[in-house]
């Protein structure tokens, strides 16, 4: 970026970091969604909770097929590309 164009997108230098911060926000949210070994854990505390009696079977199935569908959700989609 030159200085010229520096100077003539500088109006535009919040808008650009909003973006910038959205995307950021986005990455982390994406990786924490989908991330396998979060998902694993989750699996852990859900069968620890229908273990203590904390939920019901039903629930408990239906958390886990959720779970699970994530995992494989995960497993097939492509990693989400680093942007810069």
């Amino acid at each position: 970026m030159g200085l010229l164009s520096g100077l003539l997108l500088l109006p535009l230098a919040p808008v650009r970091g909003v973006i910038w911060v959205a995307e950021k926000v986005e990455d982390v949210a994406d990786r924490e969604l989908n991330d396998p070994s979060v998902i694993r854990a989750q699996l852990a505390e859900l069968n620890q909770e229908l273990e203590d009696g904390n939920v019901s079977l039903e629930e408990f199935e239906r958390e886990e097929e959720e779970l699970l569908d994530r995992l494989h959700a995960g497993r097939v989609r492509p990693t989400p590309n680093h942007r810069r």
